[in-house]
């Protein structure tokens, strides 16, 4: 059986490998995944783009493999769509139109609860399953809408969780985004952060970054110790700050306590600022906030991103009630994402 997969993100691609060894060997992907996965038709470091205005940049080439996907579609028995709804969507519209019986997986929606809700109509009438992550997700579509609440994929990929806690802070972990631009923002901010506490501090650093893309993005890394893996160095860590994004939930599943940060380019900031109507955005937060009437965790964004401010969020934070509700969110969650989705995929229509 061969899926059209439309995986563009990271993030997306690491529920993609974990969603592969739920399916049986027979299954070949086409499209757009990481390289590891099987042949696709792009690098995606290519795709690598962060926010609006890097987007419009790349808008022409954006079109032409969105095109390019609609055509492969043909060959292919099932479509998968993760996240990348600004992409993904119009995709699947093209897809249905020219051909209708071709059955459509949406997995890891696109957040149409906290902005562009005149999505959920076109998503009901466009994707055949949608397969929610997000447990509150499903009460803002119709009652005869084809979603199902699958699980957490993250659940399905943490190897490890904190049960309990050391009584001090002795490392500390900093994790300022995967892409080039949130990186450069951050830095000087955790630099400064790192310089005031003169603790012992871990940098992750994605792996498919060279020296030289170190040097450039990151610059000098004096003082800290660089890693490469996010779930061995969160576990074995007492304190984090990160940038938003998936890192954030991971961390709170894993239970340790941590700051959000996030400097977006100010245009970028504006115009979401007055698309998203939330209060938080730390997907941790907002999910937490579901079953709880206080954060998980601090988030500071764009003039607030500041050494000072992050440090008093670090010495006035909780860690034994963060932990907790770590074991309260994880609860919240469930586990079985991969193994639900994979029998969406196999199961005949």
């Amino acid at each position: 059986m061969k899926i059209l997969v439309s995986a563009l993100e990271h993030s997306a691609n690491i529920h993609l490998k974990s969603l592969k060894k739920e399916l049986s060997d027979s299954v070949e992907f086409i499209g757009i995944f990481d390289a590891q996965l099987g042949s696709p038709i792009v690098d995606l470091r290519s795709l690598a783009v962060m926010g609006f205005v890097d987007v419009l940049k790349k808008l022409f080439y954006f079109f032409k493999l969105n095109t390019q996907m609609a055509d492969l579609a043909e060959k292919a028995d099932k479509i998968l769509l993760i996240d990348s709804s600004g992409f993904n969507l119009p995709l699947a519209k093209k897809i249905k139109k020219r051909f209708p019986n071709k059955e459509i997986i949406y997995y890891i929606l696109p957040q149409a609860w906290a902005w562009k809700k005149r999505r959920i109509p076109v998503l009901e009438k466009t994707i055949d399953h949608l397969a929610s992550i997000l447990p509150f997700e499903k009460d803002y579509y119709s009652k005869t809408a084809p979603i199902t609440y699958v699980g957490h994929p993250l659940l399905d990929i943490i190897p490890r969780y904190k049960n309990h806690l050391n009584e001090t802070v002795k490392k500390i972990v900093f994790m300022p985004g995967s892409r080039k631009g949130e990186i450069k923002k951050l830095m000087p901010v955790f630099k400064k952060v790192r310089e005031k506490l003169g603790i012992e501090a871990t940098i992750i650093i994605p792996t498919h970054f060279t020296q030289e893309d170190i040097l450039q993005v990151y610059g000098d890394l004096k003082g800290f110790i660089i890693v490469h893996d996010t779930y061995k160095t969160l576990y074995e860590a007492d304190f984090a700050f990160i940038c938003s994004g998936t890192a954030t939930l991971e961390a709170a599943l894993i239970g340790i306590p941590f700051v959000l940060s996030y400097i977006a380019n100010p245009i970028d900031y504006f115009i979401a600022s007055r698309l998203v109507k939330l209060n938080h955005i730390g997907l941790s937060n907002i999910m937490f906030r579901k079953f709880n009437e206080r954060d998980l965790h601090p988030e500071f964004i764009q003039k607030a991103v500041t050494a000072d401010n992050l440090i008093k969020a670090y010495k006035g934070l909780d860690r034994g009630t963060f932990l907790n509700d770590s074991k309260a969110l994880r609860a919240y969650l469930q586990h079985g994402s991969s193994k639900n989705v994979a029998n969406l995929l196999e199961k005949s229509v």
